[in-house]
């Protein structure tokens, strides 16, 4: 295949991209490639997400032969469906409530949120996890009730939330209300009433989010760390 418009939008591996990456290399030590347009290509491969943006920046050069070298679209695997909320709404619940009675309970990690999820606290504390979770529907609401006890709820940065729970010498947390959401996540309502107790809202990113970002970062540093060599051998080799 020698045209974008042919190839499949399949998923560039990173090892695709570290052998577009070495081809780009050895095309500027051949003299193929200034350093302007190398650099120019070397970051559009590390931040290329399928083949078809990957094989023009070696259309050109002789490695290239008639598209991204010893990796065939025609025979990677079949493209996975899209992951996002879409995917993780629907389903049967696996937990519809939470009690903690001097005591304490906790939800988290691969769960399915019903539609209306019960915490009750007295004198102990609960927690729910929302990061991971899939959702029986898209509007879900969680009715806490914490009587001198407390209650947090954790939710991805990208979820929407609204809060309409009452305080008497207690208080629901609105600090998470109103930030903006994703078009699609799950709309989260939380709703009861605490008595000299709490309910808190929280948002953080998961473990695997945390590490993508910062195997990204690496990267970039990587990336940059390279460029600076190369920039360095052209100024010798100009200077020889």
């Amino acid at each position: 295949m020698t045209s974008d418009e042919h190839l499949p939008e399949l998923r560039a591996s990173d090892a695709d991209r570290e052998q577009v990456a070495g081809i780009l290399r050895d095309a500027l030590a051949e003299g193929r490639l200034a350093m302007d347009e190398f650099e120019e290509r070397l970051e559009a491969a590390y931040g290329a997400k399928t083949y078809a943006q990957l094989e023009p920046l070696t259309r050109d050069l002789p490695a290239a032969g008639s598209g991204i070298p010893a990796v065939s679209p025609r025979a990677a695997a079949p493209a996975r469906p899209p992951s996002g909320w879409s995917g993780r709404i629907g389903g049967e619940a696996t937990s519809r409530t939470g009690i903690a009675i001097m005591s304490g309970f906790q939800r988290k990690g691969a769960w399915t949120v019903p539609r209306r999820f019960t915490m009750f606290s007295f004198w102990g504390g609960g927690e729910l996890d929302l990061r991971e979770a899939d959702f029986e529907a898209a509007e879900v609401e969680i009715r806490c009730i914490s009587i001198m006890g407390g209650a947090n709820v954790i939710l991805p940065p990208d979820m929407a939330l609204e809060v309409r729970g009452i305080g008497i010498m207690g208080g629901f947390d609105h600090s998470q209300v109103g930030v903006p959401h994703t078009p699609g996540t799950p709309r989260v309502t939380l709703t009861g009433f605490a008595f000299w107790g709490g309910v808190g809202t929280s948002r953080k990113k998961t473990k695997a989010a945390r590490r993508a970002e910062a195997e990204a970062a690496r990267e970039e540093r990587r990336l940059a760390r390279e460029q600076r060599r190369l920039a360095r051998e052209e100024r010798r080799k100009r200077l020889e």
